[in-house]
């Protein structure tokens, strides 16, 4: 059996974890932590209501998506990241500002996507400065491609938006060629 590996549009990359984001980690994870292996998700169940869901991927280190979930209450919001001390740092700051509006996930979005996004679920999937990969041969690795586009398209809502945004020129004109491209 051959293994084919698969081309990553993110690295992990290394970093120490301060003492308050493992806190956050090992105290909050349990209640606001959403795990790839248990499937699909009821986005009813997991915040009480149904609200309109927004869908993040690479929130960072959680601020201004922390934000956006205390300045819209009746919005809930799903987090996607790789990295371990923004996660925590969100976890935090959920924690601080008492948010009841706010799940994560620490996977590879497109996992989540494929296995725990329910078609039509989605009221908007928002990907800020997602990492350019500027170098010529690494634009390959950038994830907004026309197959990711299509993969997002089905979890959308009838009138879903894709909120994109980057400070690359180059992926600035990417974004636009894809997204225009996309039938």
């Amino acid at each position: 059996e051959k293994h084919i590996r698969t081309i990553k549009s993110y690295v992990v990359r290394g970093g120490r974890l301060t003492q308050s984001q493992q806190n956050a980690l090992d105290d909050l994870w349990p209640s606001l932590g959403l795990e790839r292996q248990h499937g699909l998700l009821n986005s009813e169940e997991v915040f009480s209501n149904d609200n309109p869901l927004v869908f993040e991927i690479g929130f960072g280190m959680g601020a201004s998506l922390a934000q956006m979930a205390k300045e819209n209450p009746n919005q809930n919001y799903i987090g996607v990241d790789v990295h371990p001390p923004g996660i925590g740092t969100l976890l935090r700051k959920i924690d601080e500002l008492r948010l009841n509006n706010i799940r994560v996930f620490q996977d590879d979005a497109k996992l989540i996507l494929q296995e725990c996004i329910a078609d039509n679920s989605l009221d908007k999937v928002q990907i800020f400065f997602p990492d350019p990969w500027h170098k010529k041969r690494h634009n390959k690795r950038r994830l907004i491609q026309a197959e990711f586009v299509y993969s997002l398209l089905p979890k959308l809502k009838e009138n879903g938006l894709i909120h994109l945004a980057t400070d690359w020129e180059n992926y600035a004109e990417q974004m636009m060629e894809v997204l225009s491209s996309i039938k």
